[in-house]
């Protein structure tokens, strides 16, 4: 329960002294405020610059060095410079700024700034490291660990509210007038242009920006989400409270009891409901599956946790 204090104010040099000391602590909350917003941007353009030169690295290093792509305005721009001889990164620049521009006016000036700061920064280190000569030229080495930079770099940057590829965002605009996902939509984009690195490439290149490509999607949801992605959990039986008890006990998980109804048979059901680490997921089910075998269970990820009292663990 919150409650409302009232105070009472005298009047004459009293109140003008009130009302004194009440403007210079909201002038200090304000510049303190202002100080923390500051500071947060500065961390954003700080993890927005790492990403975005941990890009560079993999496809300097890595991939265009090895004829390998990856999706969306990267492996267009890349398909581009080896036709043309111009450096990767003029490419880059110059295919997402329309995106950019469109992004700048449907979505929001934060995110597109963003994106625009993390595009410069992947362009420059992308001429930067033209010269350099690759680490590898083995094409399954280059697939695989150019795939993991480049997706923990992308991720870098979409976590802290950016992108990278300007596809991304005409499939957040398509997704408003479509019956598709954006993941779909990025997918459907993504199939035309890793085919296309076959005819340029070669397949056999092509086939290898596939492995590359996966690979950078799992380390993307990785670097988004960690290691200890999170789980709510649903789970309807007849013996809750006693397996309530048991995640209380034994996963050391708080538990919230929700009041349900079945639409067929009417009658009164308890329902679980807790959030629990992808690591706790496998000894929740054995939990469950020992105290009530036909219990109904319901496991899904879900992006973000915060509030309450829970906190990521390790399982020991």
């Amino acid at each position: 329960m919150v409650h409302n204090k009232t105070i009472l104010i005298g009047r004459g040099r009293e109140q003008s002294a009130l009302n004194s000391t009440y403007t210079e602590q909201s002038c200090q909350v304000a510049k303190q405020h202002k100080r923390i917003t500051k500071l947060q941007l500065a961390l954003r353009a700080i993890v927005i610059f790492l990403g975005s030169a941990l890009v560079s690295v993999g496809l300097e290093i890595f991939l265009v060095p090895n004829r390998i792509i990856d999706g969306g305005v990267v492996g267009i721009s890349i398909m581009a410079a080896h036709g043309t001889g111009w450096p990767v990164g003029i490419f880059l620049t110059v295919i997402n700024l329309p995106f950019l521009f469109i992004g700048y006016k449907q979505i929001g000036k934060t995110f597109a700034l963003s994106t625009l700061y993390g595009v410069l920064v992947m362009s420059i280190g992308t001429t930067l490291l033209h010269p350099v000569p690759p680490l590898t030229i083995d094409p399954l080495l280059a697939a695989v660990f150019g795939g993991i930079i480049l997706g923990i770099g992308v991720g870098m940057v979409i976590r802290a509210g950016g992108s990278l590829d300007g596809t991304e965002i005409v499939a957040i605009l398509l997704n408003k007038r479509l019956p598709f996902s954006v993941g779909e939509i990025v997918m459907f984009f993504n199939i035309f242009i890793l085919g296309s690195a076959g005819f340029v490439f070669g397949w056999d290149r092509a086939m290898y920006s596939l492995i590359a490509y996966f690979i950078a999607f799992k380390m993307i949801d990785i670097t988004i989400e960690g290691l200890n992605e999170s789980r709510a959990v649903w789970l309807i039986s007849d013996e809750a409270e006693t397996i309530g008890e048991a995640i209380l006990n034994r996963l050391g998980r708080g538990v919230t009891y929700l009041s349900g109804e079945g639409a067929y048979t009417g009658d009164d059901k308890r329902v679980i409901f807790c959030v629990i680490t992808r690591l706790e997921e496998a000894k929740l089910r054995s939990i469950v599956e020992e105290l009530d075998e036909s219990a109904f269970l319901a496991i899904g990820s879900i992006h973000d946790v915060r509030g309450g009292r829970f906190k990521k663990k390790d399982i020991h």
